[in-house]
């Protein structure tokens, strides 16, 4: 995916926080958020369902107890429902079903405190990512960057702008992070057949989440296509060894593993998918997560419209609980160049699976998920001259920390490629260039991996407050005219401290190990 997406602060990993209830307009956990009707009072036989009609998947999202669960499991097949997966510990149920009354019915059941569509296509039947096309690295290319690297560091290292700018490559000769620490990607595949991933690769803790329900086959966490090379990019910026191959990542030391959410069919990231991702990782012992997407079908879920505010809901309650368990998790902020602290954003891209609809929304009623969930750190993209990429979204109080992701217009490194994006690995052992913030996220997930790795013990909030403490404010620019036609291309807000287009600063891999 990348569009990209941004995220808020924490609260309690129970199916609704209590935190949340002003901020987001939640219900406490105690309290139903519809009409009570009596488990026993549906119909006996399933409901009807219109021979025409699409089957679409929801999310149910119930009280935790097993009593309750069990009440709305047969409420769900009263109303024409099929489960899918039951998250009981979170209380979010995955649902398939054809019939068109299906949310508004299940709506009013005891227990059931939210639920809603996570799509609007059919299941039969993404947001973007990145600016530009992946470009793959050359054979004329590499050999002038290897030959450039003249025996120091890896072969492609000096293409590699984003290491030097965060201190990345000096960082490896003092740690290069411990093999105890496993950073998951969530994204549309890794693949761990790369010579430069294969050997920190961690297969035990990566799956195939689309759809809602876990595989764990062998290779099911592999790309579709080798098109699909944005999964397997971010691993690379991650974790890639320092074994003489290709490229370096932030953290080479480290473990990296995949959880694959992108639907085969359209690429999409659907709800479902997304919160099955949180739990595998909590329940598989993983210490990071990073999120260079946002949940589709919606860039921005409504608080005030009954299906978006269910998809908030239920990846909120999966993240909360991965968060519970001991996993960070880092998001990209997006590539729109949206104020996300601005009072309207005009969204012209939901819903992305069928036909999108122009729409104004409030981004503190209507919010990218995962990225402006509580205790997720949102991060913003800079360039190779410490700027606010040109895409990037921001926000003063939204933006945690930035971290380099690329800016071909107007920050051009003086590198052999001379393109100024992030250079990784991608499928069937190649290399390419891809900017984004979805590349920021992954570099700012390499050093809070090597934090992790000094500070073992250190909770999801502390790794949280170490990787702010670590990053170098260069403080709102005097001008952001990056066009140069007179006017501010966006409009920073904050001090030198915390501010909105870098939060509390680009991150620094030296300091985190230092």
């Amino acid at each position: 995916m990348a569009h990209l997406r941004s995220r808020r602060r924490l609260g309690l990993a129970v199916p609704l926080v209590l935190s949340l209830t002003a901020s987001l307009g939640f219900l406490p956990a105690a309290a139903s958020a519809a009409p009570l009707a009596e488990p026993g009072a549906q119909a006996a036989e399933p409901a009807a369902q219109a021979a025409d009609a699409p089957t679409l998947a929801y999310v149910v999202n119930t009280k935790s107890d097993r009593h309750t669960i069990e009440s709305v499991r047969k409420a769900i097949a009263a109303a024409g429902g099929t489960v899918v997966i039951a998250y009981e510990r979170i209380g979010v149920i995955v649902v398939h079903s054809a019939n068109p009354g299906f949310a508004e019915a299940i709506r009013a059941v005891r227990g059931v405190q939210s639920a809603g569509a996570t799509r609007t296509a059919p299941l039969t039947a993404a947001g973007t990512t990145d600016e530009g096309p992946l470009q793959l690295l050359t054979k004329s290319q590499a050999a002038k960057t290897a030959s450039a690297a003249a025996g120091e560091g890896e072969p492609l290292e000096a293409d590699q702008w984003s290491l030097r700018a965060i201190g990345a490559d000096r960082a490896a000769r003092i740690n290069p992070g411990s093999s105890k620490v496993t950073v998951a990607v969530i994204d549309n595949g890794v693949d761990d057949t790369h010579p430069d991933l294969a050997p920190n690769f961690s297969a035990a803790q990566s799956a195939n989440c689309v759809g809602g329900k876990a595989d764990t086959s062998a290779g099911a966490w592999r790309p579709d296509t080798t098109a699909d090379a944005h999964g397997t990019h971010v691993a690379g910026e991650i974790a890639a060894p320092r074994n003489g191959i290709g490229v370096a990542g932030v953290a080479p030391g480290v473990k990296v593993s995949g959880i694959k959410v992108s639907d085969p069919v359209n690429g999409l990231y659907y709800p479902e998918s997304v919160v099955c991702a949180f739990v595998f990782a909590a329940d598989h012992g993983v210490e990071i997560t990073n999120n260079s997407y946002y949940v589709d079908p919606w860039l921005y879920n409504c608080m005030d419209d009954p299906d978006q505010r269910a998809i908030v809901d239920a990846v909120n309650r999966a993240q909360l609980y991965a968060q519970k368990k001991g996993t960070l998790h880092l998001a990209s902020a997006g590539n729109s160049n949206h104020d996300l602290d601005s009072d309207a954003i005009v969204d012209e891209t939901s819903p992305d699976d069928s036909t999108p609809v122009r729409r104004t929304v409030d981004p503190h009623e209507c919010f990218d998920v995962p990225t402006q969930l509580p205790g997720i750190v949102t991060v913003s993209a800079t360039g190779v001259r410490n700027l606010k990429s040109y895409y990037s979204s921001y926000g003063q109080g939204v933006v945690d920390v930035a971290a380099p992701g690329g800016d071909r217009r107007y920050q051009i490194p003086d590198t052999p490629s001379q393109n100024g994006r992030i250079l990784s690995t991608v499928p069937d052992g190649k290399y390419g260039f891809l900017q984004g913030t979805s590349m920021a996220s992954p570099h700012a997930a390499g050093v809070a991996a090597l934090l992790k790795s000094r500070y073992p013990h250190a909770t999801p909030a502390q790794l949280q407050a170490l990787l702010k403490a670590q990053a170098d404010n260069p403080g709102c620019p005097e001008s952001y005219d990056q066009d140069g036609d007179g006017t501010q291309d966006a409009v920073c807000e904050g001090g030198k401290r915390f501010n909105g287009f870098y939060g509390f600063g680009i991150v620094d891999a030296l300091d985190a190990v230092e």
